[in-house]
């Protein structure tokens, strides 16, 4: 059972000294909006020198991978190649092509007949879904006779979200064999002002609660994001350690991949949440127990080795 013991002292040396890798969340872990969280760029640095690696899961599918890789750069994180990143927006995109046109991407697919998606998101996510050789709906030239049809609607993050938008989705999930696919089910993002903007999880319910359909969820804390970084890098998940700051998301993503599970203090969940959730009867909220936490994971450099 997790116990949510801050990680410090000799402790972070019995913890990251056997570990091959770690997973990091970004927002929140290693930059809030566009400054790095301070030491960060160090941790990573230092868990390169140690011979451990990094790879990087992110429920925010308003980037492409490549601009993620540009983001890093950016904010002073040397080394960060695009194929250490795992998004949400990328995930979900494999996942189509695995689902509709039989590719691979963290596991076999069911081989059925292409098609066109619809999605609901910006750019980002559009760019990663026609990466994965998949078409979108209402783009290209319209070929003779008759139109493609529509096979999945997938959901991101669309801060251009409107009614027309909903009720297109809804007509093509009137077909049942058209897929509803979410990219996370984050249900809203904290903003510099401290304010909350919606986030994925909350057009994914409205698009359910029109359509009466269920959306399978690609994103955290489901395991297929882990599942293409298995099959990509072939990490053993005993030896793999996972740091997010949001509970029901990174926490539990860990807990279902069979992970370890740090939890940072820089983001959205706090210490208090946790220590409630170890102290519930619920089997479910006792999921959501990091085994350790930090302040930040700048705290976590003493445990590495110069």
């Amino acid at each position: 059972m997790a116990s949510c013991r801050r990680l410090s002292g000799a402790g972070l040396r019995e913890v990251l000294g056997p570990a091959q890798g770690l997973l990091f969340d970004c927002d929140g872990v290693l930059w809030a909006g566009e400054r790095a969280v301070p030491g960060a760029p160090e941790l990573l640095e230092r868990l390169r020198r140690s011979g451990k690696a990094a790879l990087f899961v992110s429920n925010n599918s308003r980037r492409s991978v490549a601009e993620l890789e540009r983001r890093f750069s950016r904010l002073g994180f040397r080394g960060v190649r695009a194929e250490h990143v795992f998004s949400s927006a990328l995930c979900s995109a494999l996942f189509l092509r695995q689902r509709l046109l039989g590719g691979g991407g963290g596991g076999g697919g069911n081989g059925s007949a292409g098609g066109r998606v619809f999605v609901l998101g910006g750019e980002g996510l559009r760019g990663e879904v026609r990466d994965a050789g998949l078409r979108l709906a209402g783009e290209g030239e319209p070929a003779p006779g008759p139109a493609e049809p529509v096979r999945a609607v997938l959901v991101g993050y669309d801060d251009q979200f409107t009614f027309a938008k909903l009720a297109q989705a809804c007509g093509y999930l009137r077909d049942p064999q058209c897929l509803l696919v979410a990219t996370d089910p984050d249900p809203w993002h904290p903003l510099s002002d401290g304010q909350r903007t919606p986030g994925t999880g909350s057009l994914t319910a409205a698009v359910e609660t029109a359509s009466g359909r269920k959306a399978l969820v690609v994103g955290k804390p489901n395991t297929y994001m882990f599942d293409c970084i298995v099959e990509r890098f072939g990490v053993d998940p005993s030896r793999t350690l996972m740091v997010g700051d949001r509970l029901e998301t990174d926490i539990l993503f860990g807990k279902n991949c069979g992970l370890s599970t740090i939890l940072t203090l820089t983001g959205v969940s706090r210490l208090e949440e946790a220590q409630a959730y170890m102290a519930s009867d619920s089997a479910a909220a006792k999921d959501l127990v990091p085994n350790y936490y930090v302040d930040s994971i700048a705290d976590l450099i003493p445990g590495l080795d110069e």
